[in-house]
């Protein structure tokens, strides 16, 4: 049984949505207004505590001004300078429990893990924009005159901005930091690895936010894609401006972003999911030109994939070496 194209045709599909023609200018513009934005960290130690680890929450400010919240754990005892992970979570998720991230701190890594602004976490949400804001983030400031306020484009800073936050730890190795995460936590961790060329490597599971039109075309706007749906029914019900739409989207469309990619890649995919369907994580993947590999779940969908976690630890285990 196949939800999508044959594995064959899947391999070298380069995706569907467009992509802007001044996409590479908008993200360096981008950067250079994040890299002018003082990031004011600051550290307070955390209620939660562990014998092998020292916590703390992280705030800093990223565009907009607004203060955005990451866990952080070190480890307790560390000599010299040691590798670190950036984690991403989930839509509408949040940046989990402290302890599930011990396991990295255990094997002598710095942990960092996002809570996205405007989800389950702390992190503040102040982007202005006109057009809808009811109802998910991926069309939020798609109608707004200026295609800098698209939310996901001041969360994909969030990613870099947090990432060289903690590149310039002192006890961390700048060249040894790597990221991860499963759905929307693959999506920004391809759109972190696009954005930060000093990332080591990235392990990414299912990744969102990647191929819109693609994701329409097959008539899967729904569950975490569902916004795409409203947007049509309520603000161009006749599509007189789809063309608009999907190349405004292209501009925080992870498959665009593949290409400047230099970090070692990880991508779990399960050939079943209907949530996130392969062929949009293979229009990123396939666009990658950095060392890369896929790992395939033939017969399981956006899901839990077993022994999934493990190889990806193992794939972050190597920047001890």
């Amino acid at each position: 049984m196949l939800v999508d194209k044959p594995i064959e045709e899947l391999r070298v599909y380069l995706g569907s949505s467009p992509r802007p023609e001044d996409f590479d200018a908008y993200w360096d513009e981008s950067l250079a207004e994040l890299a002018a934005i003082p990031p004011e960290l600051e550290l307070i130690p955390s209620e939660f505590q562990a014998p092998n680890a020292k916590c703390y929450d992280l705030w800093f400010t990223g565009t907009g001004n607004a203060r955005i919240h990451a866990k952080l754990l070190r480890p307790a005892k560390s000599a010299g300078k040691h590798p670190a992970v950036v984690q991403f979570h989930g839509y509408s998720g949040n940046s989990g429990d402290w302890s599930d991230k011990l396991n990295y701190v255990s094997a002598g890594f710095t942990v960092a893990s996002l809570d996205v602004r405007g989800q389950g976490g702390p992190s503040q949400d102040v982007t202005p924009v006109s057009g809808t804001t009811l109802r998910g983030h991926i069309i939020r400031g798609v109608d707004d005159p200026d295609p800098k306020k698209l939310l996901f484009r001041n969360i994909f800073l969030d990613t870099a901005r947090l990432t060289y936050l903690v590149m310039a730890m002192d006890e961390v190795d700048p060249t040894r930091v790597g990221a991860m995460g499963g759905s929307q936590g693959g999506g920004l961790t391809l759109a972190c690895a696009g954005l930060v060329p000093e990332l080591n490597r990235a392990a990414a599971a299912f990744p969102f936010l990647s191929d819109y039109r693609r994701v329409w075309n097959m008539d899967l706007a729904k569950d975490a894609y569902d916004e795409l749906k409203y947007y049509f029914r309520w603000f161009d019900p006749n599509h007189e401006r789809e063309e608009a739409f999907f190349q405004r989207l292209g501009y925080i469309d992870v498959q665009n972003l593949a290409p400047r990619i230099r970090a070692r890649i990880l991508m779990s995919t399960g050939l079943m999911d209907t949530v996130c369907p392969p062929s949009t994580q293979f229009a990123a993947y396939n666009k990658i030109t950095a060392p890369k590999e896929q790992i395939f779940y033939h017969d399981f969908g956006h899901e839990g994939l077993p022994g999934c976690n493990d190889r990806f630890f193992r794939f972050m285990m190597g920047m001890l070496d």
